[in-house]
């Protein structure tokens, strides 16, 4: 069974609540047990983190080094920014699929770009919680 680390970064622990109108009214909690469930269908082991804080989810990658097969991220706002977390992805050598629920090219100018694009396999957005369920699908397929 491949090992997965789901990286949630900051705000997605507000899904439901803030700008329903992007992601809707189904709560973070709701869409992780879901999430949980397709990852079993899919036979991978999911472990689902999130943090609002950069640097722990930097060293949530560096812990995944030599434990993990594969990593699924929607890193929120930090895609747009924070080449400290593309420079963790880069360095870990581990298959990653970035992911975000709304379509980020269809937003605010700013979210246009996105500095972990260039080292992550591929890139799902758009579909709300689809697009995590298509992300673990995809990487599970990378991996056979």
């Amino acid at each position: 069974m491949k090992k997965i680390l789901f990286i949630l970064g900051p705000n997605l622990n507000m899904v439901g609540i803030r700008d329903k109108h992007v992601y809707g009214t189904e709560t973070a909690e709701s869409i992780e047990r879901q999430v949980r469930l397709w990852a079993q269908e899919l036979q991978l082991d999911l472990e689902i983190y999130q943090s609002n804080h950069e640097g722990d989810i930097i060293d949530k990658i560096h812990s995944a080094y030599g434990e993990k097969d594969g990593m699924m991220i929607n890193a929120g706002a930090l895609t747009h920014y924070s080449y400290a977390l593309r420079d963790a992805i880069e360095s870990v050598h581990i298959p990653t699929v970035e992911t975000h629920m709304s379509n980020i090219y269809s937003r605010e100018d700013f979210r246009h770009k996105s500095v972990i694009s260039p080292v992550c396999i591929g890139c799902i957005a758009g579909f709300g919680k689809e697009s995590y369920y298509l992300g673990l699908a995809a990487l599970s397929q990378k991996l056979r």
